[in-house]
């Protein structure tokens, strides 16, 4: 009889306990490396959901130039080829963690940007092209778009910090050992000494 009131008693213990471990091991931080991946993928889908905007715009932007300056070939392929490029890179889930695959699609939209950026630098030389009212719609929502993607980034950028500090630091690092083995840090973006001067746009 005393043994059953025992094992009641401990079983009774442990009924108590679970809740009040359950609430140490919250506090402790055990939630927040898939909460800092989530949001930092989250952040993620933004950028790309901002540059995917930026190369649709650009296929009217090139046949609104082509119709004023036709002889500006070399350009009007620049920026043709570059979106190609840009839009063929694969992009998924997995490109946040492979340094490689970071590279070449941030690569590949720094050189649509460099493009796009001497695109709008030769309408500088066509008045009726810059006082065309389709163009300067399409040129105000590029620049719009970029001003979009420049804060997507930012916030991108905020998230992997947070989520990178997580896995690196006490007790993210000890849940990263224990739980969360297969999280590896995320690759931030850098900015390439040739493309840290935003092209002007004039009107």
């Amino acid at each position: 009889m005393s043994a059953s009131i025992a094992s009641r008693s401990r079983t009774a213990r442990l009924v108590l306990l679970l809740p009040i471990l359950s609430l140490l091991l919250t506090g402790c931080g055990i939630n927040n490396i898939p909460t800092y991946e989530e949001q930092a993928k989250a952040k993620w889908s933004e950028v790309l959901n901002q540059y995917q905007r930026r190369a649709d715009l650009i296929p009217n932007l090139v046949e609104t130039v082509k119709g004023y300056a036709k002889q500006e070939s070399s350009v009007l392929v620049a920026v043709t080829e570059a979106r190609a490029k840009a839009t063929s890179v694969q992009v998924n889930a997995s490109t946040i963690t492979d340094p490689d695959q970071f590279k070449k699609f941030q690569d590949a939209q720094a050189q649509l940007s460099g493009a796009l950026g001497r695109l709008l630098a030769v309408s500088e030389n066509y008045p009726d092209l810059k006082s065309n009212a389709n163009f300067l719609a399409l040129q105000s929502q590029l620049e719009g778009t970029e001003n979009r993607i420049a804060v997507a980034r930012r916030d991108y950028i905020e998230s992997v910090r947070v989520y990178n500090t997580e896995l690196r630091t006490f007790p993210g690092r000890l849940w990263a050992m224990i739980l969360y083995s297969g999280n590896k840090p995320m690759e931030e973006f850098t900015v390439e000494d040739s493309v840290k001067t935003v092209p002007q746009v004039k009107f």
